[in-house]
């Protein structure tokens, strides 16, 4: 089976992390062990801001943003509904309450004409998800953030390698959270990390993913135990000096599949723009004048010839029962639309240019 996503591990891996085993430490009481400040400062270099703040899984990096931004009990937190879970969850264990907007049809991320006309006296922040690896249309969103004095906090779990107008996603942002799960552009088995600019937000980050502590037994805030290991700063450290090859091969598969589908009119298929470059974590299509059961039976045959085609978010957040049930119904055509009509296919760096060749034709005879 040609798999969905395949983390890249070599030997330089297994050595960070072997070293880290037999000359430790294996991790620090305030999050602060050599490995990970290392890393943290790499990624503050690759990101191009000044502050990163490791942690140990994606979705802790979000429940932390929105906690330093201020979101308490009551608060609003404007987000699309087309996303995994952890963007609308992270709300919720803040106190705060997700308020679904639909997407645009073309790129899946959150549109930004959607956004006004859901602002009320209670929000706090929009969070915007940079969904399959595409930014998300971040000056239009920083325009009405700026506008309302509400805050960014931008999801790049998919985006690492993405860029907007030219430069690392994340920098029209008052925070990104990115993940390292092991289906990223980069991994370190679990992990997460915060990027900002804000001096504030960092040094409450800082404190809030180790118990609230500048030092050791003296809480100045409630806060979580979400500290980066050792052992995974050593792995990120190699994977992250890698992923700029691993973007790139992405990169060429991707275009290499547009070429391959372009001739088939039944599909849209994902895009940059002059504006927007993906980072290409999945490629994610349209089937034109389709239903759900159409799509479905393509995904299966294509896993039947052996391609690991996959439908991610077939049931978006506003529709599944804890948040329909808690926060309400909600009219978004372009979410439910998008659910049932896409499916992803493999582009990751492990990809051979022939298993390109074999999903490209293999979908082309299934349509």
């Amino acid at each position: 089976m040609i798999s969905i996503n395949m983390p890249i591990i070599g030997e330089d891996e297994v050595k960070a992390v072997v070293e880290v085993l037999r000359n430790g430490p294996l991790t620090s009481a305030l999050g602060t062990g050599p490995k990970v400040t290392d890393f943290e400062k790499e990624f503050a270099k690759f990101a191009n801001v000044s502050y990163s703040i490791a942690v140990n899984t994606g979705t802790s990096a979000l429940h932390l943003a929105i906690v330093s931004a201020g979101v308490k009990p009551g608060d609003e937190v404007i987000l699309p509904s087309f996303t995994f879970v952890a963007t609308a969850e992270a709300v919720v264990m803040a106190g705060g309450k997700p308020v679904f907007v639909d997407i645009d049809p073309k790129s899946f991320n959150i549109n930004p004409n959607k956004i006004e006309e859901k602002i009320t006296p209670k929000t706090k922040v929009i969070m915007p998800v940079d969904l399959f690896g595409l930014p998300a249309d971040l000056n239009p969103i920083r325009e009405i953030a700026i506008d309302r004095d509400l805050v960014v906090i931008e999801d790049a779990a998919q985006a690492h390698g993405a860029k907007y107008s030219g430069k690392p996603v994340g920098l029209l942002s008052d925070a990104t959270c990115w993940s390292f799960y092991a289906s990223k552009n980069m991994t370190t088995g679990e992990g997460g990390i915060i990027t900002t600019n804000n001096d504030d937000m960092a040094e409450s980050l800082r404190m809030l993913r180790t118990h609230g502590e500048k030092s050791k037994y003296s809480s100045l805030t409630l806060g979580y135990n979400y500290r980066m290991s050792e052992m995974q700063a050593a792995l990120g450290l190699v994977q992250l000096n890698k992923l700029p090859s691993f973007v790139a091969k992405r990169t060429a598969h991707a275009k290499k599949l547009t070429k391959l589908l372009l001739k088939e009119k039944r599909l849209e298929l994902p895009f940059d723009t002059e504006v927007m470059t993906s980072g290409w974590n999945l490629y994610t299509v349209k089937i034109k004048n389709s239903d759900e059961k159409e799509r479905d039976r393509i995904v299966s045959a294509l896993r039947l010839n052996g391609i690991g085609a996959a439908v991610y978010y077939v049931n978006p957040v506003h529709l599944m029962p804890f948040y329909r049930e808690n926060f309400g119904l909600y009219n978004l055509p372009e979410t439910e639309k998008a659910a049932k009509k896409v499916f992803s296919l493999p582009v990751h760096p492990g990809l051979q240019e022939s298993q390109i060749e074999y999903i490209a034709q293999t979908l082309i005879n299934l349509l």
